[in-house]
């Protein structure tokens, strides 16, 4: 690995039509239930509804903080210790991401810099939309 910044270049040119993309079009044109993105044809339970709204009236409809909220980072650090027998520090171990490619991103961009050898051939089977 170098020490140089990674200064990620734009991927969107190249982007064309993603596998979500794809799904969604087939789901569509076969009435199908689109289980590839979570397009649920039904609405949540009620009582999902109402905590929801409960929820939004409290004013907690806010963007998260960026590492995630702090109460979850806590919960997944204990969790992690009952599981696994160590507990990550919440504060500084722990991101929460808004799924799992925010995730990979995340992870690989913080390891891998230009121009290391090999780094994106893994990326590449992760992302395999891109």
């Amino acid at each position: 690995m170098t020490n140089n910044p990674l200064i990620p270049q734009s991927k969107l040119p190249q982007l064309g039509t993603t596998i979500f993309t794809q799904m969604s079009a087939l789901a569509q044109q076969h009435q199908a239930i689109n289980l590839s993105q979570g397009f649920p044809d039904f609405d949540g339970p009620r009582y999902l509804q109402e905590r929801l709204a409960y929820h939004v009236a409290q004013g907690a409809n806010q963007y998260a903080p960026m590492t995630g909220v702090q109460a979850l980072r806590e919960a997944i650090a204990q969790k992690t210790e009952r599981l696994y027998g160590y507990q990550p520090d919440a504060d500084s171990d722990i991101t929460v991401t808004a799924g799992a490619t925010e995730a990979l991103y995340a992870a690989i961009t913080a390891l891998v810099r230009n121009g290391d050898e090999g780094s994106w051939s893994v990326a590449k089977v992760i992302f395999t939309s891109l």
